[in-house]
């Protein structure tokens, strides 16, 4: 279910906030999902506008499609594209819990950090990374020959510019190693049906 940004303090305390761009979605954000809906609220997904990705890369899909497939996953029971960034979403939100994956931990922004603290929503770091959307992407440019590099802690995928013949340069791939381990813990799969919604 879509929720719209001035509809987010409906959720103040009873969700589990999931966070990222899902471009391109793949097999770990699904391991993501299903532990978050493992501790026992509905899930809130927080997706990335096209915006943020094209500072990234090329986006795969755009945003709206983007939200149609996550939605369709069943540990998802909300979500939303956000508009600004996620410290005014986790402001605007308050959640019971803000799940991140364990490769965050240590390098989470501190001002995440303390609107988490001044709102008593818990921060969980979950032990899930089984790939990313980088690895994702520099697996399918290495296997057409483009070459990647490891130049920064941070990822990119630079969007091409024509040049005067109006061709593309290859894309150049900036990767950094994510660790492959894998939780153990069984999540819980949740029901799509809105928990949220209850009679006076």
């Amino acid at each position: 279910m879509d929720v719209a940004f001035e509809d987010l303090p409906a959720y103040r305390g009873r969700v589990a906030m999931v966070d990222g761009a899902f471009d391109p979605l793949h097999v770990g954000h699904l391991t993501y999902f299903e532990a978050a809906a493992g501790l026992g609220v509905p899930v809130l997904c927080n997706i990335a506008p096209d915006k943020y990705v094209e500072g990234k890369h090329f986006p795969f899909l755009p945003q709206k499609e983007r939200a149609q497939l996550i939605d369709s996953l069943k540990p998802i029971s909300f979500v939303h594209i956000n508009p600004f960034d996620t410290e005014t979403v986790l402001k605007k939100l308050e959640p019971k819990y803000y799940v991140k994956g364990k490769d965050w931990e240590g390098r989470l922004p501190e001002g995440q950090i303390a609107i988490c603290k001044e709102a008593g929503a818990e921060i969980v770091y979950l032990d899930t990374v089984r790939d990313s959307s980088s690895a994702v992407l520099s697996r399918f440019l290495s296997h057409h020959g483009v070459e990647n590099s490891l130049e920064s802690e941070h990822v990119g995928w630079a969007a091409p510019t024509l040049s005067k013949g109006g061709h593309s340069p290859p894309y150049k791939m900036i990767t950094v190693p994510h660790s492959r381990r894998l939780s153990c813990c069984a999540a819980r799969r949740t029901r799509r049906t809105s928990p949220l919604r209850t009679t006076a």
